[in-house]
């Protein structure tokens, strides 16, 4: 039988540990946000680079849910704004916190934002099956892009903003990330399988 003091020890050794294991996983993904930065193809037509990111920020947030998914994001951008070389490579583009007031800022800044709505879904089950997964990868994925071609407008001739953003910024993506997404979206679900977690 335990004594008071060895429960109450054993069961803040319990919580330090959850609480270990919560700020790895956050940091994981933070990392993991960064590392896949690394991994761009800049394009000559626009200052938006192709990169693995979104994929990342979304199946990361599914993995952590709504809270801890937006910190994940808040602290890779807090990492980026220090001035550590966190953000895409980029020739004309600075590294620092000037690069979220810089014309691909929004895609940044929307990160948290998308994160927080898929681990939302997420923790209502969304991330359980593929179909819904992929529906719950869609709406994070919308939220980079309405982010992402609002702010990127404001850098274009005012004549063209929208136009001229959904071009840059929207048009010569989409695609490629909708192939990614669907590919992406199989992750949870499988983890889910393989891990039989899913019929608790």
């Amino acid at each position: 039988m335990p004594t008071f003091l060895t429960a109450v020890l054993a069961k803040s050794d319990q919580r330090a540990l959850e609480l270990a294991e919560r700020a790895g996983a956050v940091a994981l993904v933070a990392a993991l946000t960064a590392a896949a930065a690394q991994i761009s193809i800049p394009l000559p037509f626009t200052p938006v680079p192709f990169t693995f990111q979104p994929m990342v920020v979304l199946v990361g947030a599914m993995a952590l849910g709504a809270r801890l998914g937006m910190t994940s994001q808040l602290i890779y951008l807090a990492l980026g704004v220090a001035g550590l070389p966190v953000f895409a490579a980029s020739p004309s583009l600075p590294q620092g916190a000037a690069r979220l007031f810089g014309p691909t800022g929004g895609y940044l800044m929307a990160y948290p934002f998308a994160a927080f709505l898929v681990g939302s879904l997420a923790e209502r089950g969304f991330d359980r099956r593929y179909l819904t997964s992929v529906a719950a990868m869609i709406a994070g994925l919308a939220i980079v892009f309405l982010f992402g071609v609002l702010w990127l407008g404001l850098f274009m001739p005012s004549a063209r903003g929208v136009s001229a953003a959904l071009a840059a910024g929207f048009y010569p993506f989409v695609l490629e990330d909708l192939v990614k997404l669907l590919a992406a979206a199989v992750v949870m679900p499988r983890l889910w399988a393989l891990t039989g977690l899913n019929a608790r």
